[in-house]
């Protein structure tokens, strides 16, 4: 069966959705109810993030698969502030292709780097996507817990890459 997929700008209506698909895209790793109660608020998607901030879904076959948003750090840099797959969309290339349509959105945007603060259990996943680790930034949900920070140089590739 072909998959019809698609990545486009979030719906103010969406909001519910996208929160609940954080918060079971962080839960597959298997923090406790405690941690995943203090996580809830930065796992949150807000009406006005969708409406300030660059928010995008990824559908496959219509139905939401996962999504990212970006803000805006300074006139260079542009932060990935959430990304986040649904578990049962693990695995199929949606993490991936949803990076790359950050990268190319940022860079159309005229940002030169893109910073990401990941969790600890997708740090392999951003290096696979050509992100560079950079140190590390404390969490805002967790007190003394330690995240990983990255980075990705936008700069044009003469292959077409990020």
């Amino acid at each position: 069966m072909a998959v019809d997929s698609k990545i486009r700008r979030a719906a103010p209506s969406e909001i519910g959705r996208l929160s609940e698909l954080a918060f079971r895209s962080k839960a597959y790793w298997g923090y406790s109810s405690a941690f995943m109660d203090a996580c809830r608020e930065e796992l949150s998607v807000t009406r006005s993030m969708v409406e300030d901030h660059r928010v995008y879904v990824c559908e496959l076959n219509g139905v939401l698969a996962g999504f990212y948003s970006l803000e805006d750090l300074s006139d260079n840099d542009i932060e990935l502030g959430h990304l986040f797959v649904d578990p049962k969309a693990m695995g199929i290339g949606v993490g991936s292709r949803l990076v790359e349509h950050a990268c190319r959105t940022a860079r159309d945007l005229g940002f030169s780097r893109l910073v990401i603060q990941g969790d600890p259990n997708a740090e392999g996943f951003y290096l696979r996507c050509g992100a560079v680790r950079i140190g590390e930034r404390e969490s805002t949900s967790i007190s003394d817990r330690m995240l990983p920070l990255f980075e990705v140089e936008l700069v044009e590739d003469r292959r077409g890459g990020p």
